[in-house]
């Protein structure tokens, strides 16, 4: 008696020694419409194993790519399918090519800076003030998260680094709410912080 240890490893370890057995039987049928045959019963054998994943997209395929990396691509037979070769098994895949896109500011994120850029390019009017004080309010959250102390005129001087000098926001007439954003304090005692226009004091 021969322990499995002792056997030919499984190339497929998921369906067991008995699936393997059919597949080895399947390459010494010489009739090349029986050995179809034997394929199409041991791949349904297969497939009535893994019965919860019967609604995962191409499982007919898969099941079909699995049998022929079991029979260590030997299986001589008409595929209902392309399936995989061995090249394309034990080639490595290519690098993933990273987003190599810098961010000045990383504590500010980079969909961030693509929402300044598109307050930036608004036409003037209600719906950009409304998005630039938006703007202004997350990005005083994300700096908090680094450093407790922060001065409004900081956040008005990023605005219009960020912008290019599309959105410049005057300290004196646009102040982001003195509030300060405290990223520990429970989100129900959060306070909406948003920039108000001050009026000018003309008295002298």
């Amino acid at each position: 008696m021969k322990y499995n240890t002792q056997l030919k490893k499984l190339s497929m370890p998921d369906y067991g020694r008995n699936i393997q057995n059919m597949v080895n039987h399947c390459l010494t049928i010489e009739d090349r419409e029986e050995r179809k045959k034997c394929a199409n019963t041991v791949v349904d054998i297969m497939g009535n194993m893994f019965p919860h994943l019967r609604d995962v997209n191409d499982f007919k395929h898969i099941l079909w790519d699995h049998l022929a990396i079991m029979s260590d691509f030997k299986l001589d037979i008409d595929y209902p399918y392309e399936v995989i070769t061995e090249e394309d098994l034990y080639t490595r895949p290519g690098k993933m090519e990273y987003n190599k896109g810098k961010m000045r500011f990383k504590h500010y994120g980079k969909l961030l800076e693509k929402m300044i850029d598109i307050a930036a390019d608004m036409e003037e009017g209600g719906k950009r003030d409304q998005l630039i004080s938006q703007i202004a309010v997350q990005m005083k959250r994300s700096y908090t998260q680094w450093n407790k102390d922060i001065d409004d005129a900081k956040i008005i001087d990023d605005l219009r680094d960020f912008s290019k000098g599309k959105i410049n926001l005057d300290p004196n007439t646009f102040t982001i709410s003195s509030i300060k954003v405290s990223t520990n304090a429970p989100t129900s005692k959060r306070k909406n912080v948003r920039i108000v226009r001050s009026k000018r004091n003309n008295k002298r």
